[in-house]
């Protein structure tokens, strides 16, 4: 077939533009980055705040109401059926028919110089809390996981955008040519509902996309060389594939294959940095013993069915994950996700409870989350380092009920809740000790200052030094940009520093 396919006016059409008009668009595409030589750092579009930043994404979305909205109004219905306020004209996950009101499960304390308040399950981030810009108000458009987190992470809640760390990685591109400028750790035991297209590249070329890293083993899958394959012949091997790939890139005019060459290079780089840099047993024990990590350990919840039911507070996973969060931005690593799997607490089944769970899971993070903040601040990393907490949307004010409707130990959920919930960011160019925005009595809707995904998309880009408004990407016709095509995402300017 392949002598006739190259007898059609197709390709007659594609050959005649591969002269000096192929070199031209070559030279186009090379200039904004579509070529995908990302070895080099770009500059920033405007004074950035922050140089890096990591995101710590709780997969499944804490209750506030139990975590940083204290309520004493719920107090006082707890257990009564919900007002019709709460139910008129909403759409719920699992709630059906008339659910009950339920009151905060644990205590609420005043924390630090700007009396934070906080659950009694976060007494280490409480130490911190003046270094952390808690925004009570942000909502978002989807209620069901996969979109939320979809929506949260790539601007839509369909697939086939590219992620945020995507959208930085273009931007601004790793400080170190050794490293991927995008690296993803996961935790709980299980990948988010959206899946790896939280950390794809979408129309983006594919060497923007985030690279994720095991904290046991081989740090990155099939990074190794072959039995019986020295580094002498892989990059005998490299050169010959490149030379192979060009002129398939020559012939077909095909962005794609040099963000393929590209990869491999990377690869080839990653081999010898990537494994000293994942090596956390080189730390001394008092930055272990700050966050509660320890090196090699495997958690048996990792490769569980079910990890739930093997949670253990002290599972140092998440805290390895911490760890290597910080040294991996120490080398030059633009953006680390982490996301940690398990904070769904729907009270439905064994080991997804909000008296029960939500504590371990609390346990598991919020001493290592604590010790990055400290660790980074020593450091001097902390004014050069944005970083982001929170989960797809919060919970209701309610119990949910479509299994249960009383109270059982063991067993008390809460339904998705997508009109206020909070999230927290510290670090590079945000004022610490700031308490953001305010819900109403019940922490149903937000009163005071409301934070849409789109705002928070928008200050996450102006902090690292991309105009959220400008900066955008070509594609099917389209100028995309992280934000959307309208201008509602606004940078909140009340909150930098």
């Amino acid at each position: 077939m392949h002598p006739l396919q190259d007898q059609t006016r197709r390709h007659f059409f594609q050959t005649t533009g591969l002269g000096f008009g192929a070199a031209a668009l070559h030279s186009l595409m090379s200039s904004d980055g579509r070529a995908a030589a990302a070895s080099s750092t770009k500059e920033p579009m405007i004074a950035p705040r922050a140089k890096r930043a990591i995101y710590l994404h709780m997969a499944g979305s804490p209750s506030q109401l139990e975590l940083f909205e204290d309520k004493p109004e719920l107090k006082k219905l707890h257990m009564q059926d919900a007002p019709a306020s709460f139910l008129e004209g909403k759409r719920f996950a699992f709630i059906k028919g008339v659910p009950k009101v339920l009151a905060g499960q644990f205590p609420f304390h005043r924390y630090g110089e700007s009396g934070q308040s906080l659950s009694e399950l976060l007494p280490n981030l409480g130490k911190v809390t003046d270094k952390l810009c808690v925004i009570r108000t942000v909502h978002t458009e989807q209620f069901n996981h996969a979109p939320a987190q979809l929506f949260i992470h790539t601007g839509t809640p369909r697939l086939g955008n590219p992620s945020l760390g995507s959208w930085v990685n273009y931007g601004l591109s790793s400080v170190n040519e050794n490293l991927p400028g995008f690296v993803v750790l996961l935790s709980g035991g299980k990948t988010p509902d959206a899946g790896k297209s939280l950390w794809g590249s979408g129309f983006l070329p594919s060497v923007y996309q985030g690279v994720q890293c095991r904290t046991t083993g081989d740090p990155v899958l099939y990074l190794s060389d072959p039995a019986g394959m020295d580094r002498t012949l892989r990059r005998k091997m490299l050169d010959t594939l490149a030379e192979m790939n060009h002129a398939a890139q020559q012939r077909s005019g095909d962005a794609e294959t040099l963000s393929r060459i590209a990869q491999y290079e990377l690869a080839y780089r990653m081999q010898t940095a990537v494994p000293e840099v994942m090596d956390i047993s080189k730390e001394p024990q008092h930055i272990h013993d700050l966050y509660g990590s320890k090196a090699g350990f495997v958690s048996p919840a990792e490769s569980a069915d079910d990890p739930r039911v093997l949670y253990k507070g002290d599972d140092p996973t998440f805290a390895n994950n911490c760890l290597l969060a910080r040294r991996l931005i120490e080398n030059g690593v633009r953006f680390v996700q982490l996301y940690d799997w398990g904070w769904d607490h729907h009270g439905s089944s064994l080991g997804e409870s909000i008296d029960e769970t939500l504590p371990i899971k609390c346990q598991q993070t919020e001493r290592a989350i604590a010790g990055l903040i400290t660790d980074l601040d020593q450091r001097g990393l902390l004014d050069e380092t944005l970083i982001i907490w929170g989960g797809e949307f919060g919970r209701t004010p309610m119990l949910q009920n479509n299994v249960r409707s009383e109270l059982k130990k063991g067993y008390i959920g809460r339904d998705h809740h997508p009109h206020a919930y909070t999230m927290w960011l510290a670090g590079g160019g945000i004022k610490g000790g700031l308490s953001y925005g305010k819900t109403d009595d019940f922490g149903y809707y937000p009163v005071e200052n409301p934070v849409s995904i789109r705002d928070l998309q928008a200050t996450i880009l102006h902090v690292l030094g991309l105009d959220p408004h400008r900066f955008s990407y070509a594609y099917q016709g389209l100028d995309n940009r992280l934000i959307g095509p309208t201008d509602e995402g606004k940078v909140l300017m009340d909150i930098l520093a």
